[in-house]
């Protein structure tokens, strides 16, 4: 008798082990998101098998995915809109550019858990009325000059991302931003309707501060500055990317297709 309650005690602390060693296992599955959407609450940073993902990081894919959701209308509106062609040859970077962008943050969301908007924002609407509201003589020049600046705010945004970033997805992500917004900035340029004068005075600010080296003297000559080149017998063999001037090349692979990406796939 006493051997039969020393086999009972024994297998009853088994039991009691094994219980305690399961229980945060089955406790934990259904609720594996939550941490993942207190952090995206908060501005933690969450671990994902791509790397650490940043609120910064997070912030890119929600404004690559607002730039869309204005930007795309925008070039679908000028399409109908304007009597330009190079207009309308902006405009139709702006439609392929931003429908391409859309899929990857799409598929992006879906992998990392980042949930996306579905309208624009209240600034992003105002900018659509604006074009709406403009009159025929004024259109082409409304629609370049909000499009233009919005870009090149963006441009610097992207650049902290790509530098900063330590996720692959999402240091991807930049790379392809990179790339859309310069060339969505060189076509939009193309139209002859973009106020540089003014981009440059809403960029610089009633507080900006003058940088960089003096204004040149008149009638004074800089001297020649000497070539960067490798000392030692280096022997380069790559060449710069070919390209043509005034074109982006922003040939790339295909998106993912959203609807066929999981969460962490």
């Amino acid at each position: 008798m006493p051997r039969l309650n020393g086999s009972v005690l024994v297998g009853l602390a088994i039991a009691g082990t094994i219980g305690a060693l399961a229980y945060p296992v089955v406790y934990s599955y259904p609720h594996r998101d939550d941490a993942a959407k207190a952090a995206a609450v908060t501005g933690e940073t969450v671990n994902t098998q791509w790397g650490p993902l940043t609120a910064l990081d997070r912030s890119l894919i929600v404004r690559v995915r607002l730039a869309g959701l204005w930007e795309l209308p925008a070039g679908q509106q000028a399409m109908q809109r304007s009597s330009s062609a190079a207009v309308k040859e902006a405009a139709n970077h702006l439609i392929v550019g931003h429908n391409d962008l859309d899929m990857r943050v799409r598929t992006m969301s879906a992998q990392l858990n980042v949930p996306l908007p579905s309208q624009p924002n209240e600034q992003q609407q105002g900018f659509l009325d604006q074009m709406t509201a403009a009159s025929a003589g004024d259109y082409d020049k409304v629609w370049a000059n909000l499009l233009r600046t919005a870009h090149g705010k963006i441009l610097p945004d992207i650049a902290t991302v790509r530098n900063n970033t330590r996720n692959t997805l999402v240091r991807q992500l930049a790379s392809d931003a990179n790339q859309t917004v310069l060339d969505h900035i060189t076509i939009l340029e193309k139209t002859g309707q973009v106020d540089f004068e003014a981009i440059a005075e809403a960029a610089a600010g009633p507080s900006a501060s003058p940088t960089g080296p003096p204004p040149p003297s008149p009638g004074v000559v800089p001297p020649v500055a000497p070539a960067v080149e490798p000392t030692g017998n280096v022997v380069g063999k790559s060449k710069p990317s070919p390209t043509t001037p005034g074109v982006v090349n922003t040939n790339r692979p295909a998106a993912k297709d959203p609807a066929t990406v999981g969460l962490g796939g």
